[in-house]
């Protein structure tokens, strides 16, 4: 089994911000009055944000990809990415920040500002990326829907990666308006640039226009470069990759829920390690289920160890 640490890079691109989050709230209050919440954390987030600091407590060689603002969050944000900031450009606005809200079913009610992320722009990443990729260097790209001026890059970014030689990995979120036609089709048009597309269960149904999930994971599969795949996750349920031929699953291990934010950027962390490391992807469906599933249950958040996930013995 794989021990030793790869010689690969992960670098995470996207949207790193703050996040306030509070809890628990049953009932949204009448308007003009005030609600008493039991907790409170103020804490760096965001889709990148969050895979990021699962990645450092793996120990992953990896590196985040993004741009700051200049008030006085920007300097407390860029803390807690040491390595990475120093080559993040500032831009003079607000550092980007989501409240999210708990309910008591575990459902989270997101409220964000626009700020620095929608300004991170390709050729702020392609500065931050080297002109060409090590062998089984990988980018990840993820909040797409957020950042919204580097969405609007997107398929030139794609190509120039590819040009590079990176492998790449997108998780493009919700989109805050909905699916619909259009944006299923551009979406569409530059999947064949990627190599995995990581999404949960509702992000596949609406990309895929499908009401079956093996199905749609399989149409979206076909769409990306040969070898590809679609990794899904869905919640305590666990997680499946469909290559457009067969399905690989695992479980999630039962866990007492603390806090559901970022369990999907957890498991991102999890499964892209994995693959650095050289696993399979059973193995690496495996990592990322069991890093959700530690993130979500621990409060301050905690991430299992390498030593822990090598242990399992399920490789083919």
């Amino acid at each position: 089994m794989t021990t030793s640490a790869p010689e690969a890079t992960l670098y995470v691109v996207g949207n790193i911000n703050i996040d306030l989050i509070m809890g628990t709230l049953l009932e949204w209050p009448a308007r003009g009055t005030e609600a008493m919440l039991e907790h409170s954390a103020l804490r760096p987030g965001g889709s990148a944000g969050n895979c990021v600091l699962a990645l450092a407590a793996l120990g992953t060689r990896h590196r985040a990809v993004a741009n700051q603002g200049n008030d006085h969050f920007a300097r407390w944000l860029a803390d807690y990415f040491a390595d990475s900031a120093p080559f993040w450009p500032r831009y003079d606005c607000e550092t980007s920040l989501t409240v999210g809200i708990t309910h008591p079913d575990n459902e989270r009610t997101f409220f964000s500002n626009q700020g620095h992320i929608v300004r991170l722009s390709q050729q702020d990443v392609l500065r931050q990326l080297p002109p060409q990729a090590a062998p089984g260097d990988m980018v990840l790209l993820c909040g797409t829907f957020l950042c919204l001026r580097l969405f609007e890059e997107y398929s030139e970014l794609l190509a120039t990666l590819q040009r590079r030689g990176f492998k790449v990995a997108v998780d493009t979120g919700w989109p805050p308006s909905g699916w619909n036609s259009e944006l299923r089709q551009r979406i569409q048009g530059w999947l064949s640039r990627c190599d995995y597309l990581l999404l949960n269960e509702v992000e596949t149904l609406g990309l895929a226009d499908s009401g079956d999930l093996a199905a749609a994971g399989h149409s979206l599969a076909r769409r990306l470069a040969p070898g590809g795949a679609c990794v899904i996750k869905y919640g305590s349920q666990g997680a499946m990759v469909c290559d457009g031929l067969e399905v690989l699953s695992c479980g999630a291990e039962p866990v007492q829920v603390v806090d559901t934010i970022g369990a999907g950027d957890s498991f991102n962390a999890g499964f892209l390690s994995a693959l650095l490391y050289g696993f399979n992807r059973r193995q690496a469906l495996y990592w990322g289920t069991r890093v959700a599933g530690r993130a979500i249950s621990s409060s301050p958040r905690q991430y299992p160890d390498r030593a822990s996930l090598q242990s399992f013995a399920g490789e083919e």
